[in-house]
């Protein structure tokens, strides 16, 4: 426990067989929970966590308080009543699992087995299921393959105990050594990203979001669909937007990057960049509809969609400007002005639309 509230750390992994026992060795004793996800791996990786599971040492026994007292219907509750319906039903909307342990209540050590593989954003969720059905205080991520540094937990989980911030990410491009250890090519596919998922989560202030080094109450859990995150690489950019629209305070404390301990990297860069791109692309959309008509309106919803509008109305145009300019040609008055109207209104509406979006998200980021 911290401050006594409960602490516990999900642990995707996927054929982990040779670091998994570093991560539950090296587990911190505050942390009052492991649930190890493992994701349908092809190696020894469960049989691993199971020699865990039977040493005393590291799972040591722990009940935790009593979970919350069922919802009794009475004429005023029924948003209580649905609520725990859902909360009840969801599971069949994960991958398919069973949970290994004898003793599931009073295990330090959970193993989850997915019994398809389901990808890490996945894995990640099915752990979220667990530790929000049991109502965890703080839910760290830490991933399997020991790439990140036990001793940062700690800073990560304060703010959600202390100070009450909905979800904690770490961020290693702020590290002095950043350019120096991060791989080149994973740096600027990190900063390319970064700076796409600003613009469609709405939290402008943050970078290096392909980490998984995070931090999340339960309040955060409680007010997102979880079993909906998406299921691969792209899920710490899919969470972001979803905790945007649900209003969840964010916090960035430095971490420091980790390369080259015996991990195996598994995410092929080239192809993870395109796909998050179009993912990215979605989630503005989502984001801008949900939040800021539907939940929430404000103006920026209006100015963003004239944006986009102006400048569809606008391709033919540019087409015709960027045709003369490459083969010497000479364009009509009318053209012309439209082009430069069209294109000085879009960008304009756009402009003033993120804008908007920054100062309307800024109460949400926590320094």
């Amino acid at each position: 426990m911290l401050n006594n509230k409960i602490v516990a750390v999900v642990v995707p992994a996927y054929n982990e067989e040779k670091q998994i026992g570093i991560v539950i060795e090296t587990m911190p004793d505050y942390v009052d929970r492991i649930i190890i996800v493992n994701d349908c791996s092809k190696d020894n990786t469960a049989n691993e966590v199971i020699k865990y599971l039977n040493n005393p040492l590291y799972n040591k026994k722990s009940p935790l308080p009593a979970k919350a007292k069922r919802v009794e219907r009475n004429r005023y509750n029924q948003a209580e009543i649905v609520l725990q319906q859902v909360t009840d039903e969801e599971i069949k909307y994960y991958v398919p699992s069973e949970i290994v342990n004898q003793d599931k209540e009073n295990d330090r050590i959970i193993l989850i087995n997915h019994l398809v593989n389901g990808g890490v954003g996945a894995s990640i969720a099915r752990g979220y299921k667990w530790c929000k059905d049991h109502l965890i205080d703080c839910t760290a991520v830490m991933a399997g393959d020991g790439q990140m540094d036990p001793d940062e937990l700690e800073m990560l989980c304060k703010p959600v105990i202390d100070e009450n911030i909905d979800y904690v990410k770490g961020n290693r491009l702020i590290h002095r050594s950043a350019l120096l250890v991060i791989p080149k090519v994973r740096y600027f596919g990190n900063s390319i990203l970064s700076i796409l998922t600003k613009i469609a989560s709405g939290y402008w202030h943050i970078s290096d979001t392909q980490t998984g080094f995070t931090a999340i109450s339960l309040n955060a859990l409680q007010s997102i669909r979880i079993h909906k995150i998406y299921r691969s690489y792209g899920m710490p950019n899919d969470l972001l937007v979803k905790l945007n629209i649900a209003f969840c305070t964010i916090k960035e404390v430095e971490i420091k990057p980790i390369y080259h301990v015996g991990e195996k990297s598994k995410m092929k860069i080239f192809k993870v960049i395109p796909r998050i791109s179009l993912l990215l692309w979605s989630l503005f959309f989502r984001r801008l509809w949900h939040k800021y008509l539907f939940r929430d309106f404000h103006p920026l919803f209006l100015l963003y969609n004239l944006g986009f509008i102006l400048l569809l109305i606008d391709l033919p145009y540019i087409y015709k400007v960027v045709k003369s300019l490459v083969y010497g040609l000479t364009i009509g008055f009318e053209p012309l002005m439209a082009f430069l109207f069209l294109s000085f209104s879009s960008f304009q509406s756009l402009l003033f639309a993120m804008w908007m979006d920054i100062m309307d998200n800024e109460r949400l980021y926590k320094s």
